[in-house]
């Protein structure tokens, strides 16, 4: 396992100026993700006649965004990370501009999902290199913290991104799309300029001389696997809210109580991570993908509102440790010129879950969907666990080993008394 090298602690008066900055930028990169599919449906319907349309430039959107991750990423390995991360906002600043220009013209729907697909394509290297930079501002004692801070703020922006957007689009539906526009670039002008993020400023490490494409492992593997079917637990429930709502027969609109309780208990566990600021035991990550899902089987097989509402909360409970465990364990696994591209696999790995939930959903029966989503959290489970038992047998088989080597000098010196 390569150790993690993260900045020296630095004086808070230098430090928090930046970090700051950098939060208010991850919160904005994260508002056209967040707000896209309202923003979409409602471009879409005009055009179209049917607001689902809005899906397809989605989908568009989450396909290129698995496509480009590892290509564009390594890409920016020879420029400034900032620079570059820069440039890839800016181009999908200019993608959703196309889309409202060319929305406002009615220009053929085929165009606005190529413009989709354009915002998308760099979505998970610019996250990847995002994230990367985070590295360089905080030390590795408080990561735990700013990750959890990221968790509770990506909550925020989710719960409040598509708001903002039914209340622009109430205006236009290129209104929504121009909100998207200029909240979506604001880590243009506020990424902090950090010391020693330079293209060569890693390769001053004794591993320098090491390949710098990211191999992955079977363990890198592992946590992405987690990562993609917690993904697809939480899209899962929200994408699936409505037909929830209806098949109680309540109203369409009633489907937004689902992901709130999702969101509410998810906002609770992101304060705690922050709070507790400490990488947690593996029996305890162990524990928090039961209680997930536990949560996907009460939504899959309850017959009642409450039910599902408990299922909802327990999903939402543990996302945000999951979500900064898994950022903990692989920033841990690979080099530091590899972070951004492990950082940017994460990503891809969210975007195959949610791309295995709605497609189900579009396809299949919602409750084959759970009833898959469950087997995915099964399967990561026992996987885990074997994992950590066999990381535990060979701990404990070392101990003995060293315990042993200790006690026969100390025999062997009785014996010559």
């Amino acid at each position: 396992m390569t150790p993690q090298v993260t900045a020296p602690a630095r004086p808070a008066r230098r430090a928090d100026g930046p970090l700051l900055r950098w939060y208010v930028s991850y919160g904005s990169f994260t508002v056209p993700q967040a707000a896209a599919p309202i923003a979409f449906a409602l471009i879409a319907l005009p055009l179209t006649g049917d607001p689902a349309s809005g899906a397809a430039m989605m989908m568009a959107m989450t396909i290129a965004q698995v496509v480009g991750a590892v290509p564009v990423t390594r890409l920016g390995r020879r420029f400034d990370p900032i620079r570059f991360l820069r440039v890839l906002i800016g181009l999908r600043t200019l993608a959703l501009v196309a889309i409202a220009v060319m929305a406002g013209i009615g220009t053929p729907f085929g165009l606005l999902v190529a413009a989709a697909a354009v915002a998308g394509v760099v979505n998970g290297a610019a996250f990847g290199h995002l994230r990367a930079v985070l590295n360089h501002l905080v030390a590795a004692g408080r990561l735990p913290r700013a990750l959890g801070i990221t968790a509770t703020l990506n909550e925020v922006v989710f719960a409040a991104a598509p708001v903002i957007a039914s209340a622009f689009g109430a205006l236009s539906p290129q209104a929504a799309i121009w909100a998207m526009v200029l909240l979506g670039a604001g880590p243009v002008l506020l990424l902090p300029r950090v010391p020693g993020t330079g293209p060569q400023a890693s390769d001053t490490s004794p591993d320098a001389s090491r390949p710098k494409n990211l191999r992955v492992t079977p363990m890198i593997a592992v946590w992405l696997f987690c990562a993609a079917a917690s993904s697809a637990a939480i899209a899962a429930i929200e994408i699936g809210a409505v037909s929830m709502a209806v098949s109680f027969g309540l109203a369409p609109s009633w489907g937004v109580a689902f992901p709130l309780a999702l969101c509410v208990t998810s906002i609770t566990g992101g304060v705690w991570v922050s709070v507790r600021n400490a990488m947690p035991r593996r029996r305890t990550v162990l524990l928090w993908l039961i209680v997930m899902a536990l949560g996907v089987l009460s939504v899959m097989v309850g017959h009642s509102i409450l039910a599902t509402v408990i299922g909802a909360l327990l999903v939402g409970l543990v996302l945000a440790p999951l979500a900064t465990y898994y950022q903990l364990v692989l920033d841990r696994l690979v080099l530091p010129a590899q972070r951004a591209e492990v950082f940017a696999l994460l990503r891809t790995a969210n975007a195959l879950g949610i791309i295995t939930s709605s497609a189900l959903i579009a396809l299949v029966s919602l409750g084959t969907t759970f009833a898959v989503v469950l087997t995915m959290m099964s399967a990561a489970i026992v996987v885990l666990t074997a994992v950590f038992t066999a990381a535990h047998l060979h701990a404990r088989r070392l101990r003995r080993a060293s315990h042993a080597a200790r006690r026969g000098p100390r025999r062997e010196q009785v014996e010559a008394r």
